[in-house]
């Protein structure tokens, strides 16, 4: 029995895979100049110009990344065939030797098909996400782009949601709020999931899909 309860488990190979977080890189040690004002070394987090926003441009740096997707998609698809067929012939009753007899009997026959076909399908999706994350530079890329992971955990009730994000962003689609929409995230992968007995019932068993994957119907 034990040995079968672990058919039951359906791995899942997660979205977003990898780190979710990244630390900032430790800030060198500072170097006297011998003058009052000191330079402030480039790795130095603490400091902010004073014209300058507070947009991430380094690792460890955080975003906030508002969800706004909504895709639909719809398919449909027709097909018509037919066919007709029509034949007539005559078939001699009676050898020809004995028409002298019998007479010409000859018997007609009609042979006619009809085929025809039609099908008809279609399909409709539509999916809806919407909510914020925070998520984390995780790399800077050459061109500036920024590679973001996160990813949010929330306990409801013996189980557990997960939201995980990762994405690359433009620093020129931020906002002043240090605020970009997920539809101006490239290679953006959104996984929402959850793990807990209300997850597990949702989930086929697996002698049932045993007979799902042989069944012949």
């Amino acid at each position: 029995m034990l040995t079968l309860s672990g058919c039951a488990y359906i791995p899942h190979k997660p979205l977003v895979d990898g780190a979710t977080t990244a630390q900032p890189a430790p800030a060198g040690a500072p170097v006297p100049n011998g003058s009052i004002f000191q330079t402030v070394q480039p790795m130095n987090y603490g400091y902010q110009p004073l014209f300058e926003d507070r947009r991430p441009r380094n690792v460890g740096d955080t975003l906030t990344i508002v969800l706004q997707e909504n895709v639909s998609a719809s398919k449909s698809s027709s097909a018509n065939a037919s066919r007709n067929g029509a034949s007539k012939f005559g078939v001699a009753t009676s050898p020809r030797y004995l028409d002298g007899l019998l007479g010409n009997a000859r018997a007609d026959m009609d042979i006619s098909g009809d085929s025809t076909f039609g099908g008809k399908g279609g399909a409709n999706a539509n999916n809806t996400f919407s909510g914020t994350i925070t998520v984390t530079v995780n790399q800077v890329l050459v061109n500036g782009n920024l590679h973001v992971v996160g990813e949010k955990q929330i306990a409801i009730n013996q189980g557990t949601e997960f939201i995980r994000f990762s994405g690359v962003v433009n620093p020129r689609t931020i906002s002043g709020n240090n605020s970009v929409t997920s539809t101006q995230v490239a290679d953006a992968r959104i996984e929402y999931v959850g793990n807990g007995y209300i997850n597990e019932a949702q989930t086929m068993g697996w002698l049932q899909r045993f007979f799902l994957n042989v069944s012949p119907f």
